[in-house]
Parts: C-alpha cells; sequence; structure tokens
C-alpha cells in the first residue's frame, strides 16, 4: 500500500485528492499537512500535522496543490528529507522552477500544470499542429473561475510552450498577453496567450491556429476538478518507485 501525504489540503483540489482517495485501490492517505488547522473532518487514524518532517515521515509520496510561496518550502523541506513528489501547483516563478529542478536530481518529482489525461494529449497536438501549420498565427485563451489567482494559467503557459516547441521558438521571447491602444500589427512569430476569469469556471483552454481563408482551433473543457484530483493519484501512483528525475504527466500516460 503507497501512502499519501497531500500537502494544501485545505483547497479546492487538496480536498477532493482525500476524497478520491477513500476508493482507491492500493495508495491511501497516510498524512496531512497544514500551516495552522484543518478546515474539515478527516479520518483520525490519518496524521494531520503543522510538522514538515512528522508529515514527511508518515508518508511514501507526496502530493502538492498548494501556493507557490508553500510549494518552495516544501522542496527545500525534501532536499534534507527526499520524497518522490507530485507537484500540481501552478504560477510558480524562475527561481521556484530552478529549486525543483535541483530537487528532482535527488528525488522523482512529477510537476504538471494540468493532471488530465485530455490536456496532456492536447499539448501534443498542439506541438504538431504548431510545426504542420507553418504561417498560421497562434492565439491561445484560458478561463478560469474568479478565485484563480495567477494568470495566465500554467496549463495555458504550457500549451504557449508546446506551440512555440512546434516552431522552434523560445515563449518568453515571443508571448503578448496583453493587447491595448494602437499596438500595429500582429508579428509573425508572436504566440499570444491571453485570461479570462469569472463565476466558477473549472477551466478551459481554446489553442487556435488562424490563417488567411481557414482556422482550426483545439479545445479542452474540465467539467469537474476531480479530472485533476484523480489524474494526481494516478501520478501519485506511477511516481512511487521511480529513480529521481523530473517527470511529466505526458511520462506517466506515456504519450
Amino acid at each position: 500500500m503507497i501512502k499519501v501525504g497531500v500537502f494544501g489540503a485545505n483547497g479546492r483540489v487538496g480536498q477532493l485528492i482525500i476524497e478520491d482517495l477513500k476508493n482507491t485501490q492500493d495508495i491511501s492517505l497516510s498524512s496531512v499537512f497544514v500551516r495552522n488547522e484543518l478546515n474539515f473532518s478527516i479520518d483520525p487514524s490519518v496524521l494531520v500535522s503543522t510538522d514538515i518532517n512528522s508529515f514527511l515521515d508518515a508518508c511514501d509520496i507526496v502530493i502538492d496543490f498548494s501556493l507557490p510561496e508553500a510549494c518552495e518550502s516544501l522542496l527545500k523541506a525534501t532536499l534534507k528529507h527526499p520524497k518522490p513528489l507530485v507537484i500540481g501547483t501552478t504560477g510558480l516563478n524562475k527561481k521556484q522552477l530552478e529549486l525543483l529542478k535541483q530537487a528532482s536530481q535527488i528525488m522523482p518529482i512529477l510537476y504538471a500544470t494540468n493532471m488530465s489525461l485530455g490536456v496532456a494529449l492536447l499539448n501534443k497536438l498542439v506541438y504538431q499542429a504548431s510545426a504542420a501549420l507553418k504561417g498560421f498565427d497562434i492565439e491561445i485563451v484560458e478561463m478560469h473561475h474568479k478565485h484563480k489567482k495567477d494568470a495566465p494559467s500554467g496549463t495555458a503557459l504550457t500549451l504557449g510552450e508546446s506551440a512555440a516547441k512546434g516552431r522552434g521558438l523560445d515563449l518568453d521571447k515571443v508571448r503578448i498577453s496583453a493587447r491595448d491602444g494602437n499596438i500595429g500589427e500582429r508579428s509573425e512569430d508572436e504566440i499570444s496567450v491571453m485570461a479570462l476569469r469569472g463565476g466558477d469556471i473549472v477551466g478551459r483552454h481554446t489553442v487556435g491556429f488562424y490563417n488567411d481563408g481557414e482556422f482550426i482551433e483545439l479545445n479542452h473543457t474540465a467539467t469537474s476538478r476531480n479530472t485533476f484530483s484523480k489524474g494526481a493519484i494516478r501520478a501519485g501512483a506511477w511516481l512511487a518507485n521511480k529513480k529521481a528525475g523530473l517527470y511529466s504527466i505526458s511520462d506517466c500516460l506515456e504519450l
């Protein structure tokens, strides 16, 4: 039985992971880390701790859906106390991403901005379409609920990276995430990644390839956050016995 520690348990996806673990085989919840206190009831056999080392001692793997600063503290702790990590936290800055890469040299880490099978396949399709449709303008639009803090979403940025790789471009050099005023014509290599926020939208991502006379749009819509929680649990079961390294959800799904 694989023992799971949930980091970020008070969050929406964290709570769903705890619920979904009740109905899985060969993998179960053993510990939960909280900064202050857990805001819902839990099986008394599960360790609820504010001490990171006690939390890590009680689990075989960690699934993290927290905030960037909290994820950074987890990575620093596991540098001294290595554990396989499934990280679904988005909005990580360059320093935090470098720390993640450093940690992956001594433990297996699966980092994904989206844990769904559909988005993993969408990234592959976006790469193929970008490479094949030379000259088509690429526009990415993502929609999320009004409570989401980072923008554009990590998933949208990952899709942008897939599109950029398909054309041998550096996304950081060609990405546009705002247009306002008399900005002139669209540049040839420009990749737009735009964000919309409102209501309770779980997540919708559209990648469009636009040319004179025709266009293609690839869409993914998440209708339930369980898509992410179940994907994270599946990733945790897959990662548990892997060697140190940085893995993606595509590795897990063998895409």
